[in-house]
């Protein structure tokens, strides 16, 4: 994979990944570039805002059906990158980025 292709979400922390029946979702989070501004936490238990480095963190990377929700709400509501977000979800099923999808074609809009 060269700089130029898009990340292949298929291939993110899958090796450590529970089942995909168990935990259909996972977080893709872009660390470097969260801008600390909290919201994520605010509307997600998933997520903490750690006040010493002003940087966000999920307490879990895959998730289930009862934690998609709020994580979307997060992902949807991340003010970073001028609004693209730096949180994703992404179906592990389809490989396709649920939220915020920016593109509007499902596909990872990491930019590493």
């Amino acid at each position: 994979m060269t700089a130029d292709e898009p990340v292949d979400p298929s291939q993110i922390g899958e090796r450590d990944a529970p089942p995909i029946e168990e935990k259909p979702y996972k977080i893709v989070f872009e660390a470097n570039k969260c801008i600390g501004a909290g919201k994520c936490a605010e509307v997600s238990d998933n997520w903490e805002l750690d006040l010493d480095t002003a940087i966000a963190a999920p307490q879990q990377y895959f998730i289930g059906e009862e934690d998609l929700d709020h994580n979307v709400a997060a992902a949807e509501i991340c003010p970073a990158k001028k609004d693209r977000g730096v949180i994703h979800v992404v179906d592990r099923r389809t490989n396709e980025e649920i939220a915020p999808d920016p593109n509007g074609d499902g596909t990872l809009s990491v930019d590493w």
